[in-house]
């Protein structure tokens, strides 16, 4: 492993622990050259999962893109970002276990809706919003309904 900081290819292990999830393995590293440590991860290469847009485009999963829309969402709402983060790993896991190339993003949509009615009714109608797109205001007032009547707070 080359060193971040000199560039040397000499390095060694000196501390090796699964992550919290057991998806990788956190290696402590130091230089032979300069002395200085740094940390790699080790995981399993997967299969690029593609995202079957709604035009009919195709694009690599971005774990990254799922996270931001879910922390827009989230915005100063009482959702913890451990919250948020086992979210994104739990759909991630999903989508991985399907071992499917492709996924639609409309069911990778309705994973988050499902999620995040769970922790926070906000941030769901939030998400709901722009994903199912309401064109006026009667099919946004249902889906608050439909939450309403879940909760039982009409």
């Amino acid at each position: 492993m080359r060193c971040p900081f000199c560039g040397n290819d000499d390095t060694k292990v000196i501390d090796s622990r699964p992550t919290e999830e057991g998806q990788a393995i956190r290696r402590r590293r130091e230089c032979e050259a300069c002395a200085k440590r740094f940390t790699t991860y080790e995981k399993i290469e997967e299969i690029t999962l593609m995202v079957v847009k709604k035009d009919g485009s195709r694009e690599a999963f971005d774990r990254n893109k799922m996270m931001n829309g879910i922390i827009r969402a989230c915005e100063k709402r009482p959702v913890p970002a451990a919250d948020i983060e086992k979210i994104v790993y739990e759909i991630e896991s999903a989508l991985n276990n399907t071992m499917e190339k492709e996924m639609a993003s409309s069911l990778i949509g309705e994973y988050v809706m499902e999620h995040l009615k769970k922790i926070d009714d906000v941030a769901f109608v939030r998400f709901a919003s722009v994903y199912r797109q309401f064109t006026d205001v009667e099919s946004f007032r249902e889906e608050v309904d439909k939450i309403l009547g879940k909760n039982g707070n009409k």
